[in-house]
């Protein structure tokens, strides 16, 4: 899966002389964390959220009436408080790259870019529902988590076994489990009931069990 698949396309934008007062009503309004600072014929310039825009803000304001605050945040423009070394990706980077560089960095999105010019943005959130659409979270079945050798061909033993049962996984993937030598594989299932599931994993050589359940998404319909 790639930036582009899960990207918002042409997101909202704020120029650097808009008054801060406005760009909060713009993330409030549209319910954006992340606001791209563009200019005409320069492109991206910076970038701005909800938690920056926040802790940049003078602390005396706080001391301030409302109508005060009001005036003193009017001065205020977004390019003096954006930022302005923006960490952006191109459109064919992997969500894995992509989550790699949010993680080591702490940040919560990336600027997408095509060809010098902004084409979308990809949040913590996008990341999080790539997550849940690979571990297909809208579809009702069975998940089940097993462990076996961390050998060559365990996973496709597996998957075999289960479609050759009738059972069709409609998601899943392998990460390193916590004993040595051992894998762990999580797949949904439908099709197959989870005791049918249960009792086939449980003939297999080699495969744990470590979790079984009825996996629905609130509404989804079978």
């Amino acid at each position: 899966m790639l930036v582009k698949e899960i990207m918002t396309p042409h997101p909202v934008v704020v120029e650097p002389e808009i008054p801060v007062t406005r760009a909060q009503r713009l993330m409030r309004e549209d319910n954006i964390r992340h606001l791209p600072v563009v200019r005409e014929g320069k492109g991206l310039v910076g970038l701005v959220t909800r938690d920056s825009l926040n802790r940049a803000l003078p602390s005396e304001l706080s001391s301030l009436s409302i109508w005060e605050i009001n005036y003193q945040l009017g001065r205020i423009q977004i390019r003096d408080v954006m930022v302005r070394e923006v960490i952006t990706v191109t459109e064919d980077v992997t969500v894995e790259e992509a989550a790699r560089i949010m993680i080591s960095r702490k940040i919560g999105c990336l600027p997408v870019m095509r060809e010098g010019a902004l084409a979308g943005i990809v949040t913590d959130i996008d990341l999080l529902g790539a997550l849940s659409s690979l571990m297909g979270w809208r579809q009702p079945g069975v998940r089940v988590t097993v462990q076996v050798p961390d050998e060559t061909g365990q996973l496709a033993r597996v998957a075999t076994a289960i479609a050759q049962a009738g059972g069709l996984l409609v998601g899943g993937g392998a990460y390193a489990g916590d004993q040595p030598l051992r894998s762990n594989i999580v797949f949904k299932v439908r099709n197959v009931t989870l005791e049918e599931l249960a009792a086939l994993l449980k003939d297999m050589d080699g495969v744990e069990i470590l979790d079984i359940r009825e996996s629905h998404w609130p509404g989804a319909q079978d």
